[in-house]
């Protein structure tokens, strides 16, 4: 007989934002998840990274921007960075998970993600953490005289007494990339984020200050999240995601990462949630402030893009829809 697990329909959605980009994308995202799950029961949780020695300048969000996403329901929370901060910002997303609430079940998304869907629909199983599939082979580069992928994802779960063989995709053949767990870290969800929070700071900590060797020749940055991600989720007992998580990158979210690339190539119905939703006034005067914004939605520059291309015969690469985006003179991030 299956396992029969209950799942949470409550949970705390996590997002990190801070001065520039990432708190004009925080708006947006919060703009997006009330017009599509008006009836989302949890809290929208955005993480600011306060003041201190690892950064340069203050990384807090102006006022307006703290003003309109808590118009839109959001709640600030502050939280510290002793250990990663300004040289690796991608760091926030796991030292914020500190300051969140004990025991309540999260879904963390990159701020860079809109929601086009009912979110609260979406069956998590918190028992079993997972993270996003929407990713490519970047990480590891594998050298010519070795080691293989094999060699050096087992020297990581060795590393923290992991179960490597019981995260292996068994339908990929031996040393191709998707056989080994390896995931996007625009979205993640457990149990309990300080937790998880706590073993993502120590396996990434791990990793980069004392490395097995087999990692030697291997770039760690920026990729350091997504590397210590999956045995963080190894660790307390999960996996790659089912297809009752398919809604995600997929009819409830979007991982749009550049806006020209999300005109490019995303659906009809995200952009219309994108120029829907940004086109309140409240809204509309803050992110006009945001000049990729500014350009591509509200002066049509993003419509000139999409245009150029067929969203059912698109290039398989990216490189080439950049390249091509970038000839006509409509690139910008």
């Amino acid at each position: 007989m299956a396992r029969s697990v209950k799942k949470r329909s409550e949970f705390n959605i996590f997002v990190v934002a801070q001065a520039g980009r990432l708190g004009y994308e925080a708006l947006l995202f919060a703009a997006s998840l009330k017009h599509s799950d008006p009836g989302f029961k949890g809290r929208l949780l955005v993480g600011e990274p306060q003041p201190g020695p690892r950064w340069d300048r203050d990384p807090r969000l102006p006022d307006h921007i703290r003003s309109a996403l808590e118009a839109l329901g959001a709640e600030i929370v502050p939280f510290d960075t002793p250990v990663f901060g300004g040289p690796y910002p991608n760091g926030n997303k796991i030292e914020g998970l500190l300051a969140l609430p004990e025991g309540e079940p999260f879904v963390f998304f990159d701020t860079d993600t809109l929601v086009t869907g009912p979110l609260s629909e979406v069956p998590f199983d918190f028992t079993r953490p997972s993270a996003s599939m929407k990713r490519e082979n970047t990480w590891p580069v594998i050298e010519l005289y070795g080691p293989g992928y094999a060699a050096i994802w087992r020297s990581l779960y060795d590393k923290f007494g992991l179960d490597f063989a019981a995260t292996l995709d068994l339908s990929q053949p031996d040393e191709y990339w998707q056989r080994y767990m390896y995931f996007n870290a625009g979205w993640f969800f457990g149990p309990c984020p300080r937790a998880f929070g706590r073993r993502f700071v120590e396996y990434a900590q791990a990793i980069n200050d004392d490395r097995p060797e087999e990692l030697v020749c291997q770039q760690i940055y920026p990729w350091l999240d997504q590397i210590a991600l999956p045995l963080v989720i190894a660790s307390f007992g999960g996996g790659r995601p089912g297809p009752e998580l398919c809604g995600l990158d997929g009819a409830v979210t979007c991982h749009w990462r550049i806006l020209p690339l999300m005109y490019a190539r995303e659906s009809d119905r995200v952009i219309e949630v994108l120029e829907e939703v940004s086109a309140p006034n409240r809204i509309k005067k803050v992110l006009k402030e945001y000049d990729p914004m500014l350009r591509m939605i509200y002066q049509g520059r993003g419509r000139k893009v999409r245009a150029l291309f067929d969203r059912d015969n698109l290039p398989r690469r990216e490189q080439v829809i950049r390249n091509r985006i970038k000839r006509e003179g409509f690139w910008m991030r």
